[in-house]
């Protein structure tokens, strides 16, 4: 399996512009060929985001409603529901083959000066003082192919048990926070810099329902249901952020998580929430 790096990630998000308000969108395959939800999510957000110049995202709501085929792009149409003085609305629509496969909301504002308060950062140990996830991961370093110390474009370090380290506790850990970092310098570019938060948030935060759900990624069949993310302030990227992860409930086959993200100098950066289903898709190619 070829490994993924940082910069098809990146480039993948920057989708191409067809015309005005169409986009299409260049998939991360894997053996699956499955859509990854947080990475198309990041994509719907660049493309809102290239239709509101001047501006930048402060939130985005998405809904995932098929699971789509990831050897194949994606169209994204951009609807231009609203250009107020202050705040602009953006909805997307990405399809594949006639197929709706997502639906998003996305808001974007002009810089206002306002009064400017947040939640203080969690007391955390320094992410330099954490252990590499590679070496927390190394007794299961033969699973599925070594996939758990496989490389990754974000680096992780975790303060809590990872979800493979916490499937096999007797109980599971309250949160899931960690440490991470984009292993490769990021543009400057804010509508990649909101594009790859949407991508870390949407595959990372799940993790907290799946400790929640005594499972992972890889022991259980599971998908997004829907995504949404506040964006508070830019991040560097390549500098340290912490994600403070939880799951509140449980219930009727599906999760929901919430991480709060925070620079390294203790600003919250980023609100996101999500709802993950578990269970057995009814048929090939349906997402639930």
């Amino acid at each position: 399996m070829t490994e993924l790096t940082l910069y098809d990630v990146l480039t993948t998000l920057d989708v191409a512009q067809v015309d005005d308000d169409l986009f299409e969108a260049t998939q991360l395959d894997n053996p699956a060929h499955h859509i990854v939800g947080g990475h198309i999510a990041g994509q719907a957000v660049v493309a809102a985001s290239r239709t509101a110049p001047q501006r930048t995202a402060h939130s985005a709501h998405v809904y995932f409603l098929r699971a789509g085929d990831a050897r194949y792009p994606v169209q994204m149409r951009v609807d231009r529901l609203r250009d107020g003085g202050s705040l602009s609305t953006r909805r997307v629509t990405a399809t594949q083959d006639g197929q709706v496969l997502l639906e998003a909301l996305a808001s974007f504002t002009v810089r206002i000066d306002s009064v400017d308060t947040h939640h203080p950062m969690p007391d955390v140990p320094d992410p330099d003082t954490l252990p590499p996830v590679t070496e927390q991961l190394v007794a299961y370093a033969d699973e599925f192919g070594g996939l758990w110390v496989r490389p990754q474009p974000i680096e992780r370090r975790y303060i809590d048990p990872p979800p493979r380290v916490a499937y096999d506790l007797p109980e599971p850990p309250a949160r899931t926070r960690m440490w991470w970092r984009a292993t490769e310098p990021v543009p400057d570019d804010p509508a990649l810099n909101s594009a790859l938060l949407t991508y870390v948030t949407g595959t990372s935060t799940l993790e907290a329902a799946m400790v929640a759900h005594r499972t992972t990624p890889l022991h259980s069949f599971n998908a997004l249901i829907d995504h949404a993310l506040w964006f508070h302030r830019p991040a560097h990227l390549t500098d340290w952020v912490l994600a403070d992860q939880f799951s509140p409930s449980s219930l009727g086959g599906r999760g929901l998580a919430t991480a709060t993200m925070y620079n390294r100098t203790g600003e919250l950066v980023c609100t996101a929430t999500q709802e993950l289903y578990f269970g057995r898709p009814a048929r090939s190619g349906s997402r639930r």
